[in-house]
This record gives C-alpha cells, structure tokens and sequence, in this order.
C-alpha cells in the first residue's frame, strides 16, 4: 500500500543527499526480507524504514516523502495515519495548537499554530516546555503528560508563560499497535483574556468589599467631610488601581429636585465640574440621560455623539453608568478617554459591578445627601448611640438577677423593677430632648426621616448574638419613635418579655434564627408558654437553616424573614405588617360576638 503524503518541512534527507533523490517511508511488518524495498528500487531511491506508524507520522512533520510504502500486516494502522495525514489541512486552519509528543515531551508533529505564537521557524524536535519558556504549571493536573501517559486517560492543565500569557493543555494519550501508549496528541487553547478577566473581577469584587468595609463603628467618630474624603480616597485607588482608569466623575441624583450634584472628580475640566446637570434624557448629557433611563452609556466618538458634553480636555470617547442601590438610580459614575472606542463590552460590565460597590458604600456612610445636621442634633445623636446598649445591658442583668433569685426580698423585688422603669425611662428622655434640640429644620431635604405612624411609640425586642445587628436596630428604628430594647440570647429574651410589668407587651419581636442557646422556633414555643401571642419576625444571614427554623416558624404563623444586614425598607415593612396584624387580632377579639 502506498500513501502519497501532503509536502512537509525538509527538501533534503538527513544524511545530506541532494534534493533530487526521491524519499521512500517504509512503515515494515512480518514481509520485509521478502519485499526488502531498498533492493527492489536501487541506489536512486532513499528508503527510511520504520516499525511504529506514530514514528512514522513524526518522521512525515519533518521530512519529505515521495511516498510511503506499509506492509499488508500493517494495513489498519496506516489507515490510521493516512486519515490524520489528509486531515493534516483541517488541523492548520485550527485556531488552537496541535501537536504530537512523545514519551519525553518532544514534538513530533504539529500543526503550525505554536511557531505562529511563539515566532518560530520549526518547533519539530524540540522540547514542549522549551517551546513555551518553561512556563509555570497552575494545575489542576501539574504532571499532564505524566499522567495521561500512566494512567491511559486523558488529562488537563493550565499554564503560565512569562509574558503572562495563559494556555490550557488537553493530552490524550495514543497507543502504539501493542496497546502502549507512547504518544500524547495535546491540544492547545489560548484562555489569556478568560484567566485576565476572572482575574479582574476577582480584584474588583475585593476592591468592592474593601469599600464596604467601611461601616459605621469604623467611621463614628469622622465628620461629614472626613467621611467623605475617605470615601474619596478608597473610590480613586479602586479606579486606578484595578480598572486603571484616570479621568473620573461621581454625581450624586437629588431624589427631590433631579439635580445631579458633583461628588468627586479627576481629571474634568473645571466648566464641566460647575455645569448643574438633571437627570433628563435630552440637554442634560450622558449624565443626564444614565441617571434618567438607569441605563448605561457608551460613547465611542464623542465628537460626533450628539448627547456628548465636553468633560475632560482632549476626551474622544466615554463611558457612563448608574449608581444603583436596591434598583433605584442615587447618581452616576463617569470616565473618559482621549482615545476613541476606548471602552469595551467587559470594561462596561466591570465599572457596572464597581459602581454597584460604590452605591452600597456610599449608603452605609450616608452620603446620599448632604448631611448637614445642627451640633445639637449630632450631639444627641452620638449620647443616644453611646447609652442604648448599656441600657439594655442594665435591663438584661436586672431580669436576670429576678429570676435567678426565687426568695427575693420584696423590697429588692421592687428596686429591681424601679431599676428597669428608671433605665427605659432614660432612652425615652433622650428620644424626647433631641426632638427639641434636632429640630426637622435642622437636616437638609433629602436626609428628612419619612413620618411613620405605625412605628411611633412600638416597643421592639431584637435578640441576637451579634452586638452589631442590635446597634444595628437601633441607629435604624430610634429615630421613628420606636423604643427598642435587646436581648443577647433566646433565654435572656425569655426573661425580658416575662418582666414587662402588668398589662405590659412588646409590639414585635425581632430574632435571628440561631440564637447561641436555642433557635428562633424553640425561642417562639418557649413564649408562647408566657403569651398566647408572639409577634415575632426572624432575621437570617443567609446562611444554611439547617434546622428548618424558618420552614416551622411559618408553619406556626410567622410570615416575615428579614436578612442582615438589614434593608431598612424592608425592616419597616415587616415590623409594619406585624403592627397591624396584631391590631386585627385585638380589633377581633374586642368585638362583641
């Protein structure tokens, strides 16, 4: 049988016979003595005689053959190669690298792809790593052609060149006619810009977490202005640093007014920076249009971009997003380029995922308007922050000491009860006084507290561990009129709905799901035992229930599940619904039958 192969890569025999001697692959078997070629077609003819077809398709990627001739006994394997031969073609259109090694990671045959990568004029022969620049192994698999050679199984990893270039390997070994492998055909695929991508969102999803940080008992003591300048500073590293971009623009959206005031900027020229903007989709720029549509905006030539207002000096091109927080636009992020189509479709979806990371920062320092709050106000403010979990403390020790004494003197009984009046006393003075002193003339529009009759004046019972969630209820609820005490665990929340005092109730009770000694169901069974109803609403953080506590909550009637850190709408919603559901209940069992 023979094949006649596609032209190769050498026009001369290795032993420097001139080019005009045609080449014969002999690919032998069980008849060379009788065949014994050589003789048959005489000195002007070169015959290479190999016994392995793999030898043979390695010795085709280097030399040129007029031929090949395959004894009768080898016929299966030389169809073999005679396929992949007339598939040599397809092979060097593909994008990926081909290449055939052996046993010790020589290339014995490829498909052109890796000289092109790597600017060589033949990489036959030459060592697979070495082609590469030794490059660095990331697993999953560190010895692939070891493994795939072993075990018979095809095998994979990912590597790391020096101009940080990426690959991933795919070696599936090849058998020779005895079933051992020898061989390994590995493809080659170029996932440079996946690994580089996942690698940036990696370091924008940390950038945007170092942003969040940034929560309330870290900036307590800071004022305004220094909370913003921080903020600032963390929004300007993140840009330059991991997306390494220059030119910047923050805008904050006025909800009353739809004016979009200037946050921060680098690199803006100064007429652009005192330019009042609205959120409008028509003579208010791109910014303008982001902010009203809560769609992001690429300008690729911002000559002839008619919604384009000059920004930065020189600027050819921009991108704009929306800030968002829960859906809702608070302001725009913008930057720009002086060159034109600067920006591409993942550079948009990078900024979207910081912008969403500044609109969650910026809102856990209040910064979504002015805040400009009278001395007294913030005074009052930071005396009611410093005593509400002191006071709770108070009244968590004394019901402990009530309970925990069964012959208590009747005089200590009673000094114990004044104790807890006189401490929930103390946080209704401070309600009271910094209404006088913080009056609503005090704060800007946009930091006025929406009036909620249904919260004023509810006692609210938050039991968790963390002692963050409980300042957490309290910075959010005091300031509706709500008064709000806190219990650390399900038996200290016990004590404290036992010791109210006669005709005495918490309005809603708030609790986590796992409670250091028990859980919110067991919680719910256990006062029950006190009261025939329990207005309760259960707080996760989003961990695994594996308990089912809230699955047997809601078969006992509790409907709301708040997660944490608290949505403050969401907070008032369900302590609203709660509210009025017990004013049912009490509507219904005052009526007269």
């Amino acid at each position: 049988m023979v094949f006649e192969p596609p032209a190769s890569h050498e026009s001369a025999s290795s032993n420097g016979a001139p080019a005009s001697r045609p080449k014969i692959l002999y690919l032998g078997g069980a008849h060379d003595a009788q065949v014994d070629l050589q003789r048959r077609l005489g000195d002007a003819v070169i015959v290479e005689q190999v016994q392995s077809s793999l030898k043979a398709l390695a010795l085709m990627g280097r030399k040129e053959f007029a031929g090949i001739y395959v004894d009768a006994d080898r016929f299966e394997e030389a169809s073999d190669v005679g396929r992949l031969l007339q598939n040599d073609r397809i092979l060097q259109w593909m994008p990926d690298g081909v290449v055939l090694l052996d046993a010790d990671s020589t290339i014995a045959w490829g498909n052109g792809r890796l000289k092109e990568w790597f600017n060589r004029d033949e990489i036959v022969g030459a060592n697979f790593y070495e082609v590469f620049g030794h490059p660095e192994i990331l697993g999953p698999d560190f010895c692939p052609f070891h493994t795939a050679l072993a075990s018979r199984e095809s095998t994979a990893s990912v590597i790391r060149c020096c101009d940080n270039k990426y690959y991933r390997l795919h070696a599936a070994p090849l058998a020779d006619s005895s079933g051992r492998p020898t061989h390994l055909i590995v493809t080659v695929h170029d996932v440079t810009s996946e690994i580089l991508q996942q690698q940036k969102l990696a370091a924008i999803h940390q950038a945007g977490t170092e942003l969040g940080d940034l929560v309330p008992a870290d900036v307590a003591e800071l004022d305004y202005s220094e909370r913003v300048s921080l903020l600032k500073e963390n929004i300007l590293h993140c840009m330059q640093d991991v997306l390494h971009l220059d030119v910047i623009e923050i805008r904050m959206l006025d909800q009353e007014t739809g004016e979009l005031h200037p946050l921060m900027a680098v690199g803006m020229e100064p007429t652009a920076l005192s330019r009042k903007l609205y959120a409008s989709e028509t003579d208010n720029g791109v910014t303008g249009y982001v902010a009203a549509t809560g769609k992001s905006y690429a300008c690729g030539n911002a000559v002839e971009d008619p919604l384009y207002l000059e920004g930065a000096k020189g600027a050819r091109s921009s991108l704009t997003v929306p800030l968002l927080l829960h859906d809702q636009v608070i302001g725009t992020l913008n930057v720009e380029s002086p060159e034109s189509d600067a920006f591409s479709e993942s550079d948009l979806q990078f900024l979207e995922i910081f912008g969403r990371n500044v609109a969650l920062a910026l809102n856990t320092l209040e910064l979504l308007a002015a805040e400009k709050a009278a001395v007294a106000a913030a005074s009052v403010e930071a005396i009611h922050a410093a005593v509400a979990l002191p006071v709770d403390d108070i009244l968590n020790d004394a019901v402990n000491v009530m309970e925990q004494s069964v012959d208590l003197d009747p005089k200590i009984a009673a000094r114990l009860q004044g104790i807890l009046r006189n401490a929930r006393d103390i946080k209704r003075v401070i309600q009271k006084v910094g209404q006088k002193m913080a009056p609503v003339q005090a704060h800007p529009t946009g930091a006025l507290v929406e009036s909620r009759p249904l919260l004023m004046g509810k006692r609210i019972l938050v039991v968790d561990a963390d002692e963050s969630v409980r300042g957490a209820a309290h910075e959010l609820l005091d300031r509706y009129g709500c008064y709000i005490e806190t219990a650390h665990d399900g038996a200290e929340a016990r004590l404290m709905v036992r010791n109210l005092g006669p005709d005495q109730q918490y309005d809603v009770i708030i609790s986590d799901i796992r409670l250091p000694d028990m859980s919110a169901y067991e919680l719910l069974m256990k006062l029950r035992e006190l009261t025939d109803y329990v207005p309760l609403v259960l707080m996760s953080g989003f961990g695994w229930d594996k308990d089912h506590t809230i699955v047997k909550c809601r078969r006992e009637g509790v409907k709301d599940v708040l997660y944490k850190p608290f949505i403050l709408d969401q907070l008032i919603s369900a302590i609203e619904r709660t509210v009025t559901e017990r004013q049912k209940l009490v509507a219904q069992t005052s009526a007269p039958s």
